[in-house]
């Protein structure tokens, strides 16, 4: 359980996932993409780049290696194009050449924001993704997806542009607060629920270690959920049909997202969204009311959002249909006819999605 290769559709290898227990094996890996003699940026955010940017760089310069570090304020409202743009004139300034490559240090924003940006710098330059929360490392690190958030449209620009590796210190994750944590675990369960039941019953099982951040158990559930990941975005690599699947508990997650101006976590509106999507899966007669359940329990016993403020109809079905998801006047929802089972449905109402939202209020 310490390598992941990914592939392309034609069974082509990408780039390689580590598990380490420590940043000590970064060196090597950089080694092995043979850039001994280029520049490197470390993309951090204020927060992680004090952690633990200067002691990567420093790390990186013992090693031969030139190596600089640009840091954002932390949060959701930097990923934007500003930022990127910001990213930009660092790089002139410090004169990276399409040979360089940039480090993305942190959680979501900072590999999003990152991988866009390596996409988009002089037409493309590798990226490394070092993910530091439990989101960004069974999600975000995975796929190929970047992009930046565009007035107040989540991912709204963006590209797929796949990093060169990906290295994660499972370690880190024992730095996270708990709320950080919990809204990672959104992503984590979401797994199960969507492709397989076996992982479910693992989660369920393996609650106390996993919340008490047993390294051997966080290092097999992130390892599980990236092999799920992988399976699916290496058969359907930009989203054309079954990596749709990953988005169960997205739309109305978004939706409440949005409205809230972002003042919940990406996780948290994951996880009142599963509930919602589970609810539709009832209401349109595919799952059974013990399986949603089920899954509000299991969300529940993790101590993870399962109720949202109340919003309004208008702004909630207006958000929806306006999501990138979208297909033409329909909404792609995904939905469930079981646990460990999803499917995409493009027949749901406007007035069973209202239904649906009332379960999370």
């Amino acid at each position: 359980m310490n390598e992941l290769i990914v592939h392309d559709t034609d069974n082509t290898p990408i780039y390689r996932i580590l598990l380490e227990e420590s940043f000590e094996g970064l060196v090597p890996l950089l080694h092995s993409l043979d850039v001994s003699n280029r520049k490197l940026c470390v993309v951090s955010d204020s927060v992680v780049g004090e952690l633990y940017g200067k002691t990567i760089c420093e790390m990186l310069k013992e090693a031969g290696f030139f190596s600089v570090l640009f840091t954002f304020p932390a949060g959701e409202a930097s990923k934007n194009l500003s930022t990127v743009e910001g990213l930009y004139d660092f790089l002139i300034a410090n004169s990276f050449d399409r040979n360089d490559v940039l480090l993305a240090l942190g959680g979501g924003v900072t590999g999003d924001l990152t991988g866009f940006a390596a996409a988009t710098y002089l037409r493309g330059i590798r990226f490394v993704g070092i993910p530091t929360s439990l989101l960004s490392m069974v999600d975000s690190s995975i796929g190929g997806k970047t992009g930046v958030d565009f007035k107040a449209y989540k991912n709204m620009v963006g590209a797929f542009y796949q990093p060169s590796a990906v290295y994660i210190n499972v370690n880190a994750l024992k730095t996270l607060s708990e709320r950080e944590f919990l809204a990672g675990m959104g992503e984590v369960v979401k797994h199960g629920f969507i492709r397989d039941f076996g992982y479910y019953t693992f989660l369920k099982e393996q609650r106390e270690r996993i919340l008490g951040k047993d390294t051997e158990t966080l290092r097999s559930m992130v390892y599980r959920s990236l092999c799920i990941k992988k399976a699916v975005v290496e058969r359907d690599p930009k989203e054309r049909g079954e990596r749709a699947l990953l988005n169960f508990g997205h739309t109305i997650g978004h939706a409440v997202e949005k409205l809230s101006n972002f003042s919940m976590l990406h996780g948290e509106c994951v996880s009142v969204g599963m509930i919602a999507a589970a609810e539709l899966s009832v209401l349109r007669g595919t799952l059974s009311k013990e399986d949603a359940s089920r899954i509000r329990e299991m969300l529940s016993s993790y101590g993870m959002r399962t109720k949202v403020p109340a919003l309004g109809r208008e702004d909630l079905l207006s958000v929806c249909h306006r999501d990138k998801k979208s297909d033409g006047s329909k909404i792609k929802f995904i939905l469930l006819d079981s646990i460990g089972n999803a499917f995409i449905d493009s027949e749901v109402s406007d007035e069973e999605i209202w239904t649906a939202f009332q379960a999370i209020i």
